[in-house]
């Protein structure tokens, strides 16, 4: 794996076809067989390069992951394509036509940028991961677009292109990295690199602290799905601004500065917001919206008399409140014929697959319900219900 080029090869695209697929179980009968006609180190780095493509295959889509080349630290820190792809539809739609992408990686936003008509420059200092940028933007017929150079991001002269967009690499040998300053290269960096172009991007985990964000910058909280993905410190458009946004779709809440949302009791319905709108800090925003109130100052639940569809929270229909008691709640469950316990929490210490274990130990029964372990009032709570059926 610390050599594309073989697999770029007659030879080794051939072998990509015959692997294609190959399961976890059958990898070393296959490899076995492959090698008495191919050399062993070739035979491996295609197996090893399917199963890679088998991981894309959710960011990328099956049809694009099976043509690409990827790293592991590829797969792990690539955007997921529908996320890169809105990113890019933002940036054509401020009228960018180039953009520097500094710290490219395996090429996922470049191809992106591409496909929505500007040209890239993409950006990266590892060897291996510019070699699988350039082949994956020739594998995708985006080459003409796409110019792939080896090259340390600090040393590259942005000044002819539109936009700058920045991902900074946020793993080290121990794992995640939460210190922006620690990011390669650091945020600091990345905001002055920003701050010389028209417009810029740049990437940062969803965690990022509030009070970190430049004041020049908008901050936009991005899920798919439900899952949060990123955050984006956008630059030229609206310094100041918060957002979240949900895709697919996309739908974006913008941030109004509102106060937190008043305290009321437990009302007929639950909304539990997307995970962008309480990174964003525009639960108040969603709450409005459903003229609701939250159930503890401190959880981020919103409770409401009324059914209201929005698509910034899943709403909840509540049957139950109950203090915090396993007894209670096995009993409950027993009685009314539960098979199905889903099982959320929301300021509470008890982890939901112990508390589905004590409570539901022999699943039996048609019905279903969801308990919510949570504060209200300051007080350990149980809240039983369903999703209801406007969303």
């Amino acid at each position: 794996m610390n050599d594309l080029a073989p697999l770029l090869t007659p030879e080794g695209r051939a072998l990509l076809d015959e692997v294609r697929g190959t399961a976890p179980a059958d990898e070393l009968a296959v490899a076995t067989r492959l090698r008495r006609e191919h050399p062993a180190g070739l035979v491996s780095a295609a197996l090893g390069q399917a199963r890679l493509r088998q991981r894309a295959a959710a960011k990328f889509g099956a049809e694009d992951a099976e043509r690409m080349f990827f790293t592991p630290n590829g797969v792990e820190q690539s955007t997921r394509a529908s996320v890169a792809a809105y990113r890019a539809e933002r940036l054509r739609a401020l009228g960018v036509t180039s953009v520097a992408d500094l710290c490219c990686g395996i090429g996922g936003d470049a191809i992106a940028l591409a496909r929505a008509g500007i040209r890239v420059l993409a950006v990266d200092r590892d060897p291996l991961t510019a070699a699988a940028a350039r082949a994956n933007a020739d594998a995708l017929g985006l080459a003409r677009l796409i110019d792939v150079r080896e090259a340390d991001v600090t040393e590259v002269d942005t000044a002819s292109y539109d936009a700058v967009f920045v991902d900074p690499a946020r793993r080290g040998g121990r794992g995640r990295i939460f210190d922006p300053e620690a990011y390669s290269p650091p945020l600091s960096w990345a905001v002055r690199a920003a701050l010389g172009a028209p417009h810029a991007a740049l990437k940062v985990a969803p965690g990022i602290p509030h009070e970190a964000v430049p004041a020049e910058a908008e901050a936009e909280w991005i899920s798919d799905g439900g899952d949060v993905k990123e955050a984006v410190l956008w630059f030229g458009t609206a310094p100041g601004a918060v957002r979240a946004t949900l895709l697919p779709g996309p739908r974006s809440l913008l941030g109004r500065g509102l106060p937190d949302p008043e305290v009321r009791s437990v009302g007929r319905y639950l909304y539990e917001p997307d995970g962008a709108v309480i990174r964003a800090h525009l639960v108040a925003e969603a709450a409005e919206e459903l003229d609701g109130g939250l159930i503890d100052p401190t959880i981020a639940y919103v409770t409401a008399d009324a059914l209201r569809a929005t698509p910034y929270a899943t709403a909840y229909e509540i049957t139950d409140r109950l203090p915090f008691n396993v007894k209670k709640l096995k009993a409950l469950l027993r009685e009314r014929e539960v098979g199905i316990l889903t099982v959320k929490k929301r300021g509470s210490a008890v982890e939901p697959e112990e508390l589905r274990r004590k409570a539901l130990p022999k699943p039996q029964g048609p019905h279903s319900v969801t308990v919510f372990l949570t504060r209200v009032a300051g007080a350990p709570t149980m809240l039983l219900g369903r999703p209801a059926g406007l969303t």
